[in-house]
């Protein structure tokens, strides 16, 4: 199984981004019933959940992203994304996709989000 995430990249505070993450290697079943996240790691810091979404549309938000992010996933396509609006310069971070499933737990490369003016 891969993860690529893509999506990253420097936006001004205030200003949105919508991260993607395409899986392959995996097969429907997996993917339809994984548990999908996006993490993200700040020089410095541990890496924390951003964002999940379970196979039954079920989401969960870190407080410090509630009402700016969205997160949502194309089952058919394999692939999750991350909307991000209202970016503010602590959401710099390298953002990482994962794939909770039963088949196992799986990691993307990371795409680097910088906020800043």
């Amino acid at each position: 199984v891969q993860l690529q995430a893509s999506g990253g990249g420097l936006v001004q505070p205030g200003g949105s981004l919508r991260l993607s993450c395409a899986a392959s290697g995996v097969i429907s079943s997996v993917f339809n019933t994984a548990h999908m996240k996006w993490y993200r790691q700040a020089p410095g810091r541990q890496r924390e959940l951003v964002a999940g979404l379970t196979s039954g549309g079920t989401t969960d938000f870190a407080d410090s992203v509630k009402g700016r992010f969205t997160i949502s996933r194309d089952n058919a396509r394999k692939r999750m994304y991350l909307q991000m609006n209202s970016l503010k310069p602590e959401d710099t971070a390298v953002y990482y996709c994962n794939l909770d499933s039963y088949g196992g737990d799986y990691w993307g490369k990371g795409t680097q989000v910088t906020v800043s003016s």
